[in-house]
């Protein structure tokens, strides 16, 4: 008895049969392959955190000095992403304080970070709270009655699970290591956190847990540059300030 193949309709059916399935998965999996960028983020940033934990233990309480590049140079991390041998150059990376007690060059950018210069990946995504690390805001009109941190003993009394430390900021704005908040709104989202995790940032704490703060306000959605206006009242840079640092 001779076999019967598959016919022309047949065939077809099958083949969108196939293409429906491949449409409903596609997705599935492209989320799943985001979720896991964000995984490592995370990891990333906790591993981080604890160095600078393991760091400030090592220098008798004193937190790693956090600076912007034109005014010191002995800072958590060296470079300023804005200019073009900086942006790729590990060595810039090797120079930081924190570089001995997390040593992993590729710990200091997020897998899920696109941003490039001239095809080549740039080597960081974070920034630290210009409030952590030196009290170069005091000497800024933002300060406001608002406190720096440069000890241990400084977090501890503010609350460590209460005051972040590093954060994933936005390409757009991202340059030197210190990511500038103005607790006083003369320039809200000046540094703006990054829009790369299904509308979410990652942030580190004093305690080394890492949470996620998903954008809500429009405004903040459309922060693609670093000229774009953001209100006072927005509700992303409201949330950002409430764990940044107290009065």
């Amino acid at each position: 008895m001779r076999s019967r193949g598959f016919t022309l309709i047949e065939m077809l059916v099958v083949i969108a049969i196939i293409a429906i399935l491949a449409a409903l998965l596609l997705p599935v999996l492209s989320s799943a392959h985001g979720k896991g960028k964000q995984i490592a983020c995370v990891n990333h940033l906790k591993q981080l955190s604890i160095a600078a934990q393991i760091y400030t233990a090592d220098n008798d309480g004193r937190l790693v000095q956090n600076l912007p590049a034109n005014v010191d140079t002995n800072s958590w991390v060296q470079g300023n992403l804005k200019l073009l041998n900086n942006a790729t150059n590990a060595a810039f990376i090797k120079q930081g304080k924190l570089f001995p007690y997390a040593n992993n060059p590729g710990l200091y950018r997020c897998p899920g970070d696109p941003s490039q210069i001239a095809g080549v990946p740039r080597t960081r995504s974070y920034s630290m709270n210009s409030w952590v690390g030196s009290r170069q805001m005091e000497a800024n009109p933002y300060a406001g009655g608002y406190r720096t941190f440069v000890r241990d003993n400084e977090i501890a009394a503010a609350g460590a699970a209460k005051i972040w430390v590093l954060v994933e900021e936005n390409e757009a704005t991202i340059d030197d290591g210190w990511f500038l908040v103005t607790m006083d709104d003369s320039r809200p989202f000046a540094s703006a956190p990054a829009i790369r995790h299904s509308q979410c940032y990652d942030l580190a704490f004093a305690d080394c847990h890492v949470e996620a703060y998903r954008l809500r306000d429009p405004e903040t959605l459309r922060m693609t540059s670093d000229a774009v206006q953001i209100s006072p009242r927005n509700y992303d840079w409201l949330r950002l300030k409430d764990v940044t640092t107290i009065r």
